[in-house]
């Protein structure tokens, strides 16, 4: 399966440990899809809420498109998510739990050039948790280095 990623959501790994994995359509107007194929894209302060049985992302940026004119799109509107019923329903259940919360990990298009965003169903980390992942980090990078040097 051949992917072209535009963007990743690298904090989100960070801030999160990330327990299942959805891939969703997105609702995209032409200008956005042009601009993404470019590779303009942010997830940075994304997230993903239920409203009325539908989901929805927010705070994705994705810059205007370089060769519209002036009628181009809002760079950070609410885009609906396109997933079917029951997994809609498996992520509402998700998200009814305590100290559970959807975000986004990456936009891409797949191998038939259709723009997908992956979610993720996650549990925020404790601050020794994100310090314990930092040194394993570390000391893999530490090692790896080592080993290329001999």
């Amino acid at each position: 399966m051949e992917q072209r990623i535009v963007s990743t959501n690298r904090k989100a790994f960070h801030l999160y440990n990330i327990l299942d994995k959805y891939e969703t359509g997105i609702e995209l107007m032409g200008s956005e899809v042009k601009s993404l194929r470019e590779g303009n894209a942010n997830l940075k302060e994304s997230y993903v809420y239920l409203k009325k049985n539908q989901l929805w992302a927010s705070g994705i940026h994705i810059n205007p498109y370089s060769h519209t004119g002036f009628d181009g799109h809002e760079p950070t509107r609410l885009r609906k998510l396109l997933l079917n019923r029951i997994e809609i329903e498996k992520i509402r259940i998700a998200l009814d739990q305590k100290g559970l919360t959807a975000v986004p990990l990456k936009i891409y298009f797949n191998d038939r050039g259709w723009a997908k965003l992956e979610i993720g169903i996650a549990k925020g980390k404790k601050i020794y948790e994100k310090k314990d992942a930092k040194k394993e980090r570390d000391i893999k990078r530490q090692t790896e280095r080592e080993l290329r040097l001999r």
